[in-house]
């Protein structure tokens, strides 16, 4: 990585009144959201670029009443760009990001390529936004389950410090991109029709099933790199980088949003109640916890909505001591998870 990266740069001279701001990746899953949350959240974007690989360049996709013509990205795409959002995989983010930095952009990056540098802050705004003044041109955009996770977890955090975490999580096809929901699709109506279907995407049948996540495993640790990027992440959007974490990533039948069961141990008994009216009054959590309805969070009332939903909060029966927390959670992967973050990481820097 350049050594400019880890310069800080004038925010004015960063960040217009009007940017302009190119997507890379822009015909992906998250791609798409990206330009959906700019329109909706009505970012004043003077000008979008829309980018991604030659077999895309010719496309057209709408933004504010127009149709924008996808352009292929190449070294020279940063020309006159102030803020660019890259969804495109690591290994595009690490050839072009230093680029688009040297072009005078700052890069917003949705991929895992920078989040453990130590001169690029993985951020989550409603969690940790004062890092972003520590940035030198890429600020990255954490793990989905990470930064779903943590905006239900800092309230409690930031009252009572948390000591340990056990969770389990139940990821839905949206994480595995566009052509794993296909394959939801399509493996579910051949189940449905009693028809076989071999899967392509994802190396288990994905209909009717569950299956751990199907990220590299470690075969030592029996660890997967979805679990360690969700610790390592955590960990570190939190400011607790010895904090104890277990966690098994399971990849569920679910289109689109995730969900993750979670026992939270603090440093000093929590009563519920407590717990509860301190979700209610954080940024970007949505309280549902209604026992008598036996109504909690749910992967399809999450799907489509900025907040995380939290819920289903009880004390942990398993530690009489009274420390330890239960409740569930629920995100939309493809906005809190991934384009709704990144697009409120580019508003907080407008904002400075």
């Amino acid at each position: 990585m350049p050594d400019t990266l880890t310069q800080p740069r004038p925010a004015r001279d960063r960040h217009p009144a009007q940017p302009t701001v190119a997507i890379v990746g822009a015909t992906g899953a998250v791609g798409v959201e990206l330009i959906g949350c700019l329109e909706r959240r009505g970012f004043p974007v003077g000008d979008l670029r829309l980018l991604a690989s030659p077999r895309s360049a010719g496309r057209r996709l709408p933004f504010r009443g127009q149709e924008i013509e996808i352009e292929s990205l190449e070294p020279a795409s940063f020309t006159g760009v102030d803020i660019a959002l890259f969804s495109a995989g690591a290994g595009v983010s690490r050839q072009f990001a230093p680029l688009a930095v040297a072009a005078g952009a700052t890069v917003i990056d949705n991929s895992s390529a920078f989040r453990m540098e130590a001169a690029v802050p993985l951020v989550v705004p409603e969690v940790n936004a004062a890092a972003l003044s520590r940035h030198g041109g890429i600020i990255a955009n954490p793990n989905c389950v990470a930064a779903i996770l943590t905006v239900a977890l800092a309230p409690l955090h930031r009252a009572h410090p948390i000591r340990r975490i056990q969770a389990a999580t139940y990821q839905a096809a949206s994480g595995a991109g566009a052509a794993a929901m296909e394959e939801l699709r399509q493996a579910t109506a051949a189940a449905l029709a009693g028809e076989a279907f071999a899967p392509k995407v994802l190396p288990h049948p994905y209909a009717f099933n569950l299956f751990s996540h199907n990220a590299a495993m470690d075969p030592e640790t029996g660890y997967n790199g979805e679990e360690t990027k969700v610790i390592a992440e955590t960990r570190r959007i939190l400011g607790t980088p010895d904090l104890p974490i277990g966690i098994t990533c399971i990849r569920v039948p679910v289109m689109r949003a995730h969900a993750i069961a979670a026992s939270v141990e603090f440093a000093r008994p929590v009563a519920v109640d407590e717990a509860r009216a301190l979700l209610a009054a954080a940024p970007g959590v949505r309280l549902v916890d209604d026992r008598a309805a036996n109504h909690f969070p749910m992967p399809s009332e999450a799907s489509g909505q900025d907040d995380v939903l939290v819920g289903r909060l009880r004390s942990d029966l398993g530690d009489p001591s009274g420390r330890t927390l239960a409740l569930f959670v629920a995100g939309d992967q493809l906005l809190k998870g991934a384009a709704l973050n990144a697009v409120q990481i580019a508003e907080a820097l407008m904002a400075q």
